[in-house]
């Protein structure tokens, strides 16, 4: 939270507030890679359906092999919910959520978890739809709650706010990560 990244647990199209953004070639009807890239030839075939959709929240510290699984299985998960379109309504945002008139709206949408020791909380949580068909093991879950856990950074952000030379030493340490 306070970053860049979308942090609020949401998805919209062409829509740089949200977590989950399907980019305009959705909705447009157009090949997005000829428009993006104008010396493309177009495509021979309908390309429309093989746009993309951007998970926004990731970063350069993010284990690549275990973000990937775990997003399959988050697709999975969404796949079999009885509720998913319930879900996907009540979570669809076309509002810069940031704007001080969208407040309401923010206010409404449920946020990632804000330190790696939340994060290890909401895994524990949820590692039932994780280890499910054997993606994860449970040994791995429990090795990466440790690690998160290790962190000990659930008040990181409070403990140095108002210490800049406390920050500087967090970025030095952590900057390769990303």
């Amino acid at each position: 939270p306070h970053q860049e990244a979308p942090t609020n647990v949401c998805w919209g199209d062409r829509n740089r507030s949200v977590l989950v953004r399907v980019p305009l070639g959705w909705t447009a009807n157009v090949d997005m890679c000829c428009v993006a890239n104008p010396l493309e030839t177009p495509a021979q075939n309908d390309t429309t359906m093989k746009q993309t959709v951007e998970m926004r929240s990731p970063d350069g510290s993010a284990d690549l092999y275990q973000l990937m699984a775990g997003l399959c299985v988050a697709c999975r998960h969404g796949f079999e919910m009885e509720d998913a379109l319930d879900l996907a309504d009540r979570t669809y945002v076309n509002v810069n959520i940031h704007d001080r008139e969208n407040a309401d709206r923010l206010a409404q949408l449920e946020q990632l978890p804000d330190s790696c020791v939340a994060s290890a909380d909401c895994l524990e949580r949820q590692r039932c739809w994780y280890e499910q068909d054997g993606v994860f093991s449970a040994a791995m879950i429990d090795s990466i709650i440790a690690q998160l856990r290790a962190f000990g950074d659930r008040t990181l952000r409070v403990d140095v706010a108002d210490s800049k030379e406390e920050i500087q030493k967090l970025v030095s340490t952590y900057f390769h990560c990303g």
